[in-house]
């Protein structure tokens, strides 16, 4: 697929340089650039070319007080790029329950912060950044919260430390080194003919349908677990499978692999413990979708793999 790097948190070239992350010398040499993060929501500002991850150098009142920065992500134009989390800070009056929603539309703005700037939630905003900003958001994001729900070692329950600029944690009760972890997902343009097969999870809003998906199995290629996904969530038997594209997908820790599936049956049986709905969407009903015309179905997720499959499998630019 030609422009699979434009998909959403893809394609920004960011020099990670990992030989640095053990070499605290060399880094402490290099000029800081901070972003922050709380509650794995990017601190973001709007400008007059848009909106922006907001950048701190290490002399910000927020770095001094929450600091140091614990995660390096890469070097920019001879700087090297630091992730915070601030997630220990209190905002006042605070809802909880308005946090963690299917898509979290709350802001939080520290009284420290730069003028303008804010916390929002990285799906709500990632059609808006840069896709080098939307890479250094969706890799802080999913690094911080591996290291949220990965303080103990797997191996012998002893606390673990972090180490290697965020990307390691270490056991020094067993010596065990753990890594931040991704989960490979098929997600798949399954076609028959002029059709595409969409679905729909439940407690989805209203009208929303994307492409179906499924976590990839031990053992399994992604060619095998596109067939067994489809099969199981909608009873549809698959022929030929090609990969596309892929995308990080950071809530929390997936890599989003698409692939087209040629469907070699057309009846659908959908299993109610799977999907709440499944259906045949043609061509010319995508693109009425698309464009904001039907009364039921509701285009995918602008930012979201599945929108950019389905936009290219409307333009017939799959190859």
């Amino acid at each position: 697929m030609k422009r699979a790097e434009t998909v959403t948190f893809g394609g920004s070239s960011l020099d990670r340089a990992a030989e640095l992350r053990g070499d605290s010398d060399a880094l402490d040499a290099l000029e800081a650039s901070i972003i922050v993060l709380w509650r794995a929501k990017p601190l973001v500002i709007d400008t007059t070319e848009g909106m922006a991850l907001c950048r701190l150098d290490a002399s910000h009142s927020l770095v001094q007080e929450f600091g140091p920065p614990q995660l390096f992500l890469g070097r920019e134009n001879g700087a090297a790029t630091w992730a915070l989390d601030l997630s220990a800070w209190q905002p006042d009056g605070l809802d909880e329950s308005a946090l963690g929603g299917f898509l979290d539309a709350t802001e939080q703005r520290h009284p420290d912060a730069p003028a303008g700037s804010y916390f929002a939630e990285l799906r709500a905003v990632m059609t808006h950044l840069s896709p080098r900003d939307c890479e250094l958001a969706a890799t802080a994001r999913g690094v911080f919260v591996w290291h949220d729900s990965h303080g103990f070692c797997a191996q012998c329950g002893a606390a673990s430390e972090v180490a290697m600029s965020g990307w390691q944690r270490e056991c020094a009760a067993c010596g065990r080194h753990h890594f931040p972890r991704t989960d490979p997902v098929v997600i798949m343009l399954i076609t028959y003919g002029n059709d595409v097969l969409i679905g729909r999870s439940p407690g989805w809003p209203e009208g929303m349908y994307s492409l179906l998906a499924g976590f990839v199995e031990p053992g399994e290629t992604l060619e095998a677990a596109v067939r067994r996904e489809v099969v199981e969530e909608a009873g549809v038997q698959v022929g030929d499978v090609s990969y596309l594209s892929s995308q990080p997908w950071p809530f929390p820790a997936s890599l989003m692999f698409g692939c087209h599936g040629h469907a070699t049956s057309r009846d659908i049986k959908i299993d109610p413990n799977e999907i709440e709905d499944a259906i045949w969407v043609s061509r010319e009903r995508m693109a009425e979708i698309f464009a904001g015309r039907d009364d039921v179905v509701k285009p995918a997720r602008k930012g979201a793999i599945a929108h950019f499959l389905l936009w290219h499998w409307l333009a017939d630019r799959l190859d």
